[in-house]
């Protein structure tokens, strides 16, 4: 199986989480069309809660996938697979008790977090869950260790498929009997995803463990403790940051009201800041989250090498990519959040003004996510999880502070997490600066990223603008446009030679 580089395993996952997310817009435009606002708020209540699971679930993959890199890098195939098999265990006790507790205690839950009553029913469906997702995870681990993404990328479409079949499906029959039981069918679609995507996971797992000889292979004590020592931090820093969301949660609904909302106002309003701006905001983070997944394992193996040049190398090209990422995500969206929001949700596209500023958080959101896998990535796993608590302190202590004001309310819970993320990430450049002793050229990688998405920016509005008065369909001009603004960014990006010819052909051995 053959070794992928940091820009290819990069882009495999990146692509394949983008048609992921455009599977998941097929999902969330028709049951916004179903259940409208109100709805989806129900939904919403109910996901930062699997997230919540998938955080402290996290840390296993990433350990694995660091365990499986640094046992290849020595040669130690066998090894690989012990750490598969002792995961499972760990994995499957993780999973089932928090399935049975979000099955059992799913009125408690929502009395004690105040949600509203018809959230029970989106709390039930979800809660199948995370039994489905913690096996998936393992294979995902395993293969990100061997540096190789396709299988991983391929699981994401069946898994994001799955969903929007099942969840669909089962929305539209459940609709007659009332909304809240409607987003309770699509809350299931997340284990059914799960299921589909898993078994091709397990499918590739065993071709590969016969292709590699291996048979039988018994667990180890000493392996398994060496997943938990990694893991725990890393699911720590990712439990720190999913808590932004359950503040979200938690916080935002109560304290709009406060502000002088009515329940239904305040679910509404909820439900267009994480159901409608999160998720075109979580649209281009595929390719951050497909770049960190890539970035652990090279640069675990990198480092247990002790080769300090090429870890600095990959820092850099980390870095490099998540500007050349972000920026013209930002400035994109911010310039065509109307067009994009009609598009997406044609019809329901109140929340406009709420994506527009939500998007100003898309660099800091990428530039944190990345260091901190590269902390991980050379073991230091506790100084991410300080950065990201300190910034999850100033989220809460400003949520609380300007969502209650009649005047800033939803917008209070966007300046927050802006302010939060834009200090995490400053505090994890310059541990990165003092524990590897990185120089990053700020030049060549964040402002001449700029430059070209301001450029690419002034073309993307002024075509949108041209292209609307001609044919007066939104569709029409907002896909053209950013089809447009693409084409002129990667224009912009070569002849700035942000990237060298060697970043981008560099290939590694294969993996036998």
């Amino acid at each position: 199986m053959r070794k992928q580089s940091l820009i290819k395993g990069s882009l495999v996952l990146g692509v394949a989480g983008i048609i992921a997310k455009f599977l998941g817009l097929f999902f969330r435009w028709p049951l916004i069309m179903l259940i409208g606002d109100e709805g989806i708020g129900f939904y919403q209540m109910s996901y930062p809660l699997l997230m919540f699971f998938v955080a402290i679930a996290s840390g296993v993959p990433v350990a694995i996938s660091k365990i499986v890199s640094e046992n290849n890098a020595v040669g130690d195939i066998e090894g690989s697979f012990k750490v598969v098999k002792s995961s499972t265990h760990l994995m499957l006790l993780l999973g089932t008790v928090t399935s049975v507790i979000l099955f059992v205690f799913a009125k408690p839950i929502i009395h004690l977090l105040k949600w509203d009553s018809k959230a029970y029913y989106s709390l039930i469906g979800i809660s199948f869950a995370p039994l489905v997702l913690s096996i998936m995870t393992i294979f995902r681990g395993f293969f990100q260790g061997l540096q190789n993404m396709t299988p991983s990328a391929v699981s994401q479409v069946l898994e994001q498929f799955g969903r929007v079949i099942c969840g669909v499906g089962l929305a539209v029959l459940l609709l007659p009997m009332g909304i809240e039981f409607a987003a309770g069918g699509a809350a299931f679609g997340a284990a059914a995803g799960g299921i589909l995507g898993g078994s091709y996971l397990f499918y590739k797992y065993r071709k590969v463990k016969k292709e590699c000889g291996i048979k039988k292979i018994k667990t180890s004590p000493e392996i398994l403790d060496k997943i938990l020592k990694i893991a725990a931090p890393i699911s720590l820093a990712a439990t720190v940051s999913t808590v932004m969301s359950l503040i979200d949660s938690i916080c935002i609904p109560q304290k709009l009201l406060e502000a002088g909302y009515t329940s239904q106002q305040s679910t509404i309003l909820y439900a267009q800041l994480t159901g409608k701006a999160a998720v075109i905001v979580n649209i281009p983070m595929t390719l951050s989250i497909a770049l960190c997944a890539s970035l652990v394992p090279i640069i675990a193996e990198s480092y247990i090498l002790n080769k300090k040049r090429e870890v600095n190398n990959k820092v850099e090209l980390a870095i490099k990519i998540s500007g050349v990422v972000a920026i013209p995500c930002m400035i994109g969206i911010f310039i065509l959040a109307e067009p994009i929001m009609k598009l997406v949700f044609q019809g329901r596209f109140e929340g406009v003004e709420i994506l527009r500023y939500m998007g100003i958080t898309i660099p800091f959101i990428i530039l944190t996510q990345t260091t901190t896998s590269i902390l991980q990535g050379v073991g230091k796993y506790v100084l991410p999880v300080i950065t990201l608590v300190i910034g999850c302190v100033i989220k809460l202590g400003l949520t609380l502070v300007l969502v209650p004001n009649p005047k800033i309310n939803i917008y209070g819970a966007v300046i927050a997490s802006i302010v939060a993320y834009i200090v995490v990430a400053i505090m994890n450049i310059i541990i990165l600066k003092f524990v590897l002793k990185v120089r990053t050229r700020v030049h060549n990688n964040l402002i001449k990223p700029v430059y070209a998405s301001i450029g690419m920016g002034v073309c993307v509005f002024l075509s949108y603008k041209f292209m609307f008065l001609y044919t007066g369909s939104n569709g029409i001009s907002c896909l053209i446009s950013i089809f447009l603004g693409i084409i002129i960014y990667i224009t912009l990006i070569m002849l700035m030679k942000v990237f060298k010819v060697s970043e981008v052909m560099n290939r590694l051995p294969r993996f036998k």
